[in-house]
């Protein structure tokens, strides 16, 4: 798109922040009450026109004012949206609503996605760590008694994931010891999900069925992969906060709505782009998901990390006329502080 104007990009600003802010078309005369232009109404009228023939505006009634489109929502927050700091006390009390759950991984996320959704009025969501983009250190297994296995895998990231087995025949500590002892060996500082991987192409290879101590190490190692990676978690708050949005009031698009946090699988998919976005907050707007059931929602997600380990995201949903400028800054911070606390010692 060709560069607009500063005046073209001024009326742009306008008609999306009054329109975030009432919900109805934005008229001429309401800019140059409320934003003091210094142009006429006739003027202003005019660039609205132009902008529409962009696409980057929409007029919905004949005698109504313009609203955004997509590709005007996109156009303001990459080009002209300029986010808004977020005040000390709101910080402290983001701080201070995670400080006392970090020692506890899944009370951490869930109270996260808590955070975000009281702060900024929409849903909001967590991904559970993505424990497949990490890399092995450790892997142990501990009998807690007769035909029952816990199996503690370890990241290099420092995360720390147990699953609990039970099994048809019994195994003792010292034939499980030698279990752990061969496959640190072999999978150590390999992601969890090549060796995943590795253990399926493995357990194909038949001569492999005639070393039975590698056989059963890694039967049982890929039944505890398989439980963890299936024990994978979105925590979602909020959802009731978007019937608050006048998009949402008719009652055919609610029931859709609900059903778009139905599946979650949906979701985790849009979080999991953002795990490809390294810079940082990504907001896809509607249509750019992709994904039909939430063509009238957007979402805006950032990843946290732990050291230089990306290790899940978390974001706002919300629908398309959302408080850009305000909830970037409160998600962008909120990642920084839960990539914080990972770092402590749990």
């Amino acid at each position: 798109m060709n560069q607009l104007s500063e005046r073209a990009q001024q009326v742009l600003e306008a008609v999306v922040i009054d329109h975030i802010r009432s919900g109805e078309p934005v008229g001429s005369r309401t800019i140059s009450k409320r934003h003091l232009l210094q142009v006429s109404s006739a003027t202003i009228r005019n660039v609205m026109a132009d902008l529409e023939e962009m696409g980057l505006l929409l007029q919905p009634h004949t005698s109504a004012g313009r609203v955004p489109t997509e590709k005007g929502l996109r156009f303001y927050i990459d080009s002209i949206m300029k986010s808004k700091d977020l005040e000390d006390q709101e910080k402290r009390l983001i701080q201070q609503a995670l400080k006392d759950v970090h020692k506890d991984l899944a009370t951490l996320l869930q109270k996260t996605s808590k955070v975000l959704s009281g702060f900024c009025k929409q849903a909001g969501v967590v991904l559970w760590p993505k424990i497949t983009l990490t890399r092995l250190k450790h892997i142990e297994f501990v009998r807690l008694r007769a035909h029952q296995i816990m199996v503690i895998l370890i990241t290099k990231s420092g995360l720390v994931n147990h699953v609990v087995l039970h099994g048809e025949e019994d195994v003792d500590q010292d034939e499980l010891d030698k279990y752990g002892r061969y496959l640190n060996d072999i999978f150590r500082d390999i992601t969890l999900g090549e060796i995943k991987e590795r253990i399926i192409e493995e357990m194909k290879n038949e001569k492999n069925l005639f070393d039975e101590l590698y056989s059963r190490a890694l039967k049982m190692t890929d039944q505890a992969f398989q439980s963890t990676f299936e024990s994978s978690e979105l925590y979602i708050e909020g959802q009731l906060n978007l019937i608050n949005n006048p998009e949402f009031s008719d009652v055919e698009r609610l029931r859709h709505l609900f059903h778009a946090f139905e599946d979650k699988s949906k979701i985790i998919r849009l979080l999991d782009l953002t795990l490809s976005n390294a810079s940082g907050v990504k907001v896809i707007l509607g249509k750019e998901s992709s994904l039909n059931e939430l063509y009238e929602l957007s979402i805006i997600s950032s990843p946290y990390k732990r050291g230089n380990t990306m290790l899940g995201a978390l974001g706002v949903i919300g629908p398309l006329r959302m408080d850009y400028s305000r909830i970037v800054p409160v998600v962008e911070f909120t990642a920084a502080l839960l990539s914080r606390l990972m770092e402590e010692p749990e």
